[in-house]
């Protein structure tokens, strides 16, 4: 199940499906051209009447509108159908089972060729559905997203109860989208000193690099965990731990992703402008938040007896015999040790007569 949540400005309250809408598409084209270039940008703005702000309705933002600046079709699913993000190369476990559902290449590299560093380019852990049998709570669980161009991890964070099936609860640590001062590790993934504040700005994730240099980043929902400025450049924005973090359900004995929910943030980079007039008054480089989409999805109650019945009783069963075996195993024990000292007894008793 996708959620969409799109940031607006309601102009209407008797209208829902129209809403003043930032005209991004545009934008990014613009952020991408040389400052040089702006005057060419704002007379183009002005010959086809456009506007930074738009109305537009929510079926047009997400499956495409004409564009009058572009000149083309855009939306946020606009291509979304008969795409994929692979191939995938992934190891079975035959000589490993610590490897299982591991990636081993993704379009046929061994590592990604975003961030131009070797740490950064790794390509670490599963694709989050499934994880080697056996979790340990202790150990952070590894997993690639195409969506943010880069691995992450998440932590143990509780055991759940989920239809009848225990499961271990990971959900991304707040250290993931931290700034480098905080978390050196983020070093490699700060590319530009200006819009970050010098690498200080925490919560975001500039992905140009792999979104063919357009300004984009990604972020949790409301920026969560995320630098205060983040939210008091934006009206509105009320994170929630809850609401908004990024979590996997993984049952531990096979490994599989029960429940989950991935949530994350589009956000757009603008900044000042001598010659643009919408962006005179912009005095700093600020992120604004576009949409925000929570895709979860957790297992059906027809799927959930399976796997009890399939898995659960079966390892409950094992368990079973397991522990009447060992209680046969100390009873058999006991009966030889008490054996071994009745015979000894009659031994010492012989010897003495």
């Amino acid at each position: 199940m996708l959620f969409l949540v799109l940031f607006f400005t309601h102009n209407n309250k008797y209208n829902p499906t129209f809403y003043v809408w930032l005209n991004f598409y545009s934008y990014l084209t613009f952020l991408t051209i040389p400052t040089e270039l702006h005057s060419i940008v704002e007379t183009l703005i002005k010959t086809t009447n456009s506007s930074l702000f738009q109305r537009r309705t929510v079926k047009e933002l997400l499956w495409g509108y004409t564009d009058p600046i572009l000149r083309g079709d855009v939306g946020f699913f606009l291509d979304y159908n008969n795409t994929y993000d692979g191939p995938f190369d992934v190891f079975t476990g035959k000589d490993d089972i610590a490897n299982v559902g591991k990636i081993d290449k993704w379009k046929e590299s061994k590592s990604l060729s975003f961030w131009n560093d070797e740490y950064c380019d790794m390509l670490n852990g599963t694709d989050a559905s499934s994880f080697p049998p056996f979790v340990n709570k202790k150990d952070p669980l590894f997993f690639f997203s195409s969506d943010i161009c880069r691995s992450v991890s998440a932590s143990y964070e509780r055991t759940m109860n989920l239809k009848g099936i225990d499961v271990y609860r990971f959900s991304l640590h707040a250290l993931t989208l931290a700034s480098p001062e905080v978390n050196p590790d983020n070093k490699c993934f700060c590319s530009n000193m200006k819009t970050t504040k010098n690498c200080t700005l925490a919560g975001v994730l500039d992905i140009s690099a792999c979104q063919q240099g357009r300004p984009i980043y990604i972020s949790l929902p409301h920026f969560l965990h995320g630098s205060p400025s983040l939210r008091t450049d934006v009206l509105g924005l009320n994170p929630h731990e809850e609401h908004h973090k990024t979590f996997l359900d993984v049952e531990p004995t096979s490994g599989f992703t029960l429940n989950f929910a991935k949530r994350i943030q589009v956000n757009m980079m603008y900044g000042p402008s001598k010659v643009i007039t919408v962006l005179k008054k912009v005095k700093d480089y600020t992120l604004f938040p576009l949409v925000w989409l929570n895709e979860t999805a957790t297992l059906d109650d027809e799927t959930a007896e399976m796997f009890k019945k399939e898995l659960i009783s079966r390892i409950q069963m094992l368990e079973i015999i397991q522990q009447v075996l060992l209680g046969v195993g100390i009873g058999v024990f006991l009966l030889c040790l008490l054996g071994f000292f009745i015979v000894r007894r009659s031994h010492n008793k012989k010897e003495l007569a």
